[in-house]
């Protein structure tokens, strides 16, 4: 079996371990269930929502689904206890507006009797949106595209959130004055309910909110390991040794990847982009520095990848690059140093065939690194 084909392999096995639908429905079939409302909100939103229903069955009275254009099932879409609403990421539109108002509407409507289900992934930041008074939609696009052009720490980018949003910052959780259970896809450092989905649940004092994250990066990176099938003496994994600029992140793993014949990182590398950014996301930008390490190189393969399946505003999952995807790029007529300098690296991979795509996930955990070297 080749390497590329052994990351692929892994990768899968990642995927699997972190499925919104399964880690859902498994944690609610050991629950107590009664008739429930479920409002889910997030790029992996949908395959929570459908494990909720795998496990509640006719105990789900009503739902409520917010997640990205074209991230929504048909199987949800024919379900009459669903209203299913789409908006952009990572930018807020128009239908984020929309899609906050029906939120806290959806919400405010919940019977006394019923159970009231929050499911929370990644990506809900841009998708439901209520801002507040005197506050524009143009202020809160330009804060959330200057935090992702110069790669602003999470925590303070959603604190700016709060002061625009009347959700952020646990202003939904203000909105909720009920019991509740809430499940988090965590695709932030630490997994904390304060800081995913910009703090929309963020605890506040008094609250009656049960919350559990049902799957992180930590979960996805050991099922990769395992799926790998080598010694634990061979295997480097560390869960945020992306979360630094994406040429730190590539210092680290070329090192790492000198004691260690394979590395498997998590977490979320940060891009500065230019003014008018080409094509690709963290993650093919990340890969492209990496093939231009390796180049020249017949022992090594690396993979990064969004585990939701979208890098960045692109519809391709990340890049997986070996010692001849730079020599590729240049034999296409494309300078590869340039295309770093113009953050256009999925056009540069594109032309190596070194483009990942899954479609969506049914996860959102954050991004996954799989370096493998062969023993020579």
């Amino acid at each position: 079996m080749n390497l590329r084909t052994e990351i692929l392999g892994g990768l899968d096995a990642a995927l699997r371990s972190v499925d919104g639908r399964r880690v859902t429905a498994g944690f609610l079939r050991a629950r107590d269930i009664r008739r429930t409302s479920v409002a889910a909100v997030g790029k992996a939103a949908a395959a929570m929502l459908q494990g909720a229903i795998d496990a509640l069955g006719p105990s789900m009275r009503a739902a409520l689904l917010v997640t990205k254009h074209a991230h929504t099932p048909d199987e949800l879409r024919v379900d009459p206890r669903c209203q299913c609403l789409e908006a952009a990421h990572p930018l807020p539109d128009e239908a984020s507006l929309v899609a906050g108002g029906a939120l806290l509407e959806f919400i405010g409507r919940v019977p006394p009797g019923d159970d009231l289900l929050l499911l929370v992934s990644g990506g809900a930041s841009s998708l439901v949106e209520v801002l507040r008074e005197g506050v524009t939609l143009d202020q809160m696009i330009a804060l959330t595209r200057d935090g992702l052009s110069s790669a602003r720490d999470i925590a303070a980018l959603n604190a700016e959130r709060g002061r625009l949003s009347r959700l952020k910052a646990g202003g939904l959780t203000a909105a909720i004055n009920r019991a509740a259970l809430a499940l988090f896809l965590s695709d932030v450092p630490g997994d904390d309910p304060a800081v995913i989905g910009s703090g929309l649940l963020a605890p506040r004092r008094g609250d009656e909110i049960e919350r559990h994250v049902v799957a992180r990066i930590d979960d996805a990176l050991a099922a990769a390991a395992l799926a790998l099938q080598a010694e634990p003496s061979e295997i480097h994994i560390a869960p945020r040794a992306l979360d630094h600029d994406t040429e730190t992140a590539a210092n680290g793993l070329m090192q790492a990847l000198q004691r260690h014949r394979i590395c498997i990182f998590g977490g979320e590398s940060l891009v500065r982009l230019p003014p008018t950014p080409g094509r690709g996301g963290r993650n093919q930008h990340l890969g492209l520095i990496l093939a231009g390490r390796i180049a020249g190189r017949n022992d090594v393969a690396i993979l990064a990848c969004g585990t939701d399946g979208t890098d960045g505003p692109t519809s391709d999952a990340g890049a997986l690059v070996d010692g001849g995807t730079w020599s590729r790029i240049e034999d296409a007529g494309i300078d590869p140093l340039q295309s770093l300098a113009l953050a256009d690296s999925g056009t540069a991979l594109a032309a190596a065939g070194d483009l990942v795509h899954t479609g969506p996930t049914g996860t959102n955990v954050g991004d996954l690194l799989i370096a493998m070297r062969r023993l020579m």
